[in-house]
């Protein structure tokens, strides 16, 4: 089951989400802006974004528990996602991630093209992803 997060999966979500205040972690969840993935009644990932230039949903996090990954689940809360982001008329989807990741490879595996880069002083390359929504 996929939904979006509510103040319930906050203590989760805060377990895992150490790149985003708990202030602004509250104000995703308040703002329809996390999807959460269930296993059998279990929490085992989600699926944070916002929207760059304040038009086109970028893809912020994905995680799935490491027990979980590499079984299609990344997969159904993308596609899931990319499903929600059409209906409400948003016709691309951006993301990223760092060069010395394996994730770059799931992106492009699931329809996302290479469209740019950030070199940030002492950090890999970035590479950003964008995917054209039927």
């Amino acid at each position: 089951m996929i939904r979006y997060a509510n103040e319930s999966d906050l203590e989760f979500l805060k377990k895992y989400e150490h790149g985003i205040s708990e202030t602004e972690l509250r104000n995703s969840i308040r703002a329809d802006r996390i999807l959460v993935l269930f296993h059998q009644d279990c929490l085992i990932g989600w699926l944070r974004f916002n929207l760059f230039w304040d038009n086109t949903p970028f893809m912020n996090m994905l995680y799935l528990l490491e027990e979980y990954r590499g079984h299609g689940y990344g997969t159904q809360l993308v596609r899931y996602w990319e499903a929600e982001m059409a209906k409400n008329n948003y016709k691309t989807v951006l993301t990223s991630t760092l060069s010395n990741e394996q994730a770059q490879f799931f992106y492009r595996k699931n329809g996302y093209v290479d469209c740019g880069s950030l070199l940030l002083p002492g950090e890999p390359l970035e590479i950003l992803f964008l995917k054209h929504l039927t």
